[in-house]
């Protein structure tokens, strides 16, 4: 039987995962209201079409920072793709380089990014950063992503301190000892010096951080987990190119606002003058519809991509992921008169009062 929409991709990894990898992908903080509200905050928003327009042609591109992608649907950080499926993030790479979007590699991912980049050349490809206590590392990170072509940096800014994750504690898994085990540098550092356990991820990393950070590269800078119009304001006052709307899937902080629900404060805030992106919760091509019309510039998609890699070899089941949100999402346009990318605005959509 085909699967036809991502909750069929959903209930094919947990099926096949072990119980310990699904609960690590699935889980959530505390009650995991947030991880669940970010799925239900979309279906108090309703759709407002527009017909008699012709729609014979729909234009599903876009740009984010000055760069082409087939559609506004890119891939979000996640860790430990080789949980999922042997090849990891070589998988998810070249998926993601064949559907013509960007992927956003994490800190923590399970291959060398050099390996990463090797697999999938022409993909666009931006590098998160979990900031550590060890500057020089950090440093090293950095200016390793932007040598192996990297086009942007992006800060993950909510994780001053691990969120509270049950299922990750009663399977007795380790997540801090295990990101704590994760040799971060280049694989010629490897051979050459000896492995030190690296530092934990820097409580302490501030806004004035940020600063330093820029002095390091030309990449632009995007931060990770902006919530309030406060913090949008203190990211343009620090000339950040960018910011993502999210709560790290309701896998940090329970009980803070779905993404959905702090975007239209967070793009109020900054006015125009930087991109905004959403991530957390976006299950259905009406949902892509829903954030752009509300000020997103792009989506960043999370545990659909890890439940695409648990299917069809791998990259074939990210690819049918891909897919199938980017069909909806025109399917999405043509049906509320969108003609491109640009005509999608705040008029198509209206909060449901219920």
């Amino acid at each position: 039987m085909p699967l036809v929409c991502l909750t069929d991709f959903q209930a094919y990894a947990q099926e096949h995962l072990s119980k310990s990898t699904w609960d690590f992908i699935e889980g959530g903080s505390d009650e995991c209201f947030t991880r669940d509200d970010n799925i239900a905050a979309f279906k108090k928003i309703r759709l407002r079409p527009r017909y008699l327009r012709d729609v014979r042609e729909v234009d599903t591109r876009t740009t984010i920072q000055g760069e082409e992608i087939t559609a506004p649907i890119c891939i979000a950080p996640t860790g430990f793709h080789c949980l999922v499926w042997p090849d990891g993030e070589m998988s998810t790479a070249r998926a993601a380089q064949a559907a013509g979007i960007c992927y956003i590699i994490s800190t923590y991912a399970s291959c060398a990014l050099e390996d990463i980049v090797a697999t999938a050349p022409r993909g666009l490809k931006w590098f998160q950063l979990y900031p550590t206590s060890d500057r020089q590392l950090n440093k090293q990170l950095v200016q390793r992503a932007e040598a192996l072509g990297f086009k942007a940096l992006v800060i993950t800014v909510d994780t001053p301190k691990m969120g509270n994750r049950r299922c990750d504690i009663r399977n007795q898994l380790d997540l801090q000892r295990n990101l704590l085990l994760k040799d971060l540098r280049s694989p010629k550092e490897r051979h050459t010096t000896p492995y030190f356990q690296m530092s934990p991820i820097d409580s302490s990393f501030c806004w004035n951080d940020i600063t330093w950070l820029q002095s390091l590269t030309r990449l632009p800078i995007i931060l990770k987990g902006i919530l309030t119009k406060e913090d949008a304001e203190l990211a343009l006052k620090h000339n950040v190119r960018g910011v993502i709307v999210s709560n790290h899937g309701g896998r940090q902080l329970d009980d803070v606002p779905a993404s959905i629900d702090a975007l239209t404060e967070v793009v109020a805030a900054v006015k125009g003058k930087m991109e905004v992106y959403l991530d957390g919760g976006i299950r259905t091509g009406n949902d892509v519809l829903k954030a752009l019309a509300l000020g997103a510039k792009c989506v960043f998609l999370g545990r659909p991509i890890l439940w695409g890699l648990a299917y069809k070899q791998g990259e074939h089941g990210v690819e049918e992921v891909l897919n199938l949100i980017k069909n909806e999402f025109h399917t999405s346009m043509s049906l509320t008169g969108c003609r491109s990318v640009a005509e999608i605005n705040q008029d198509l959509v209206q909060f449901s009062r219920l």
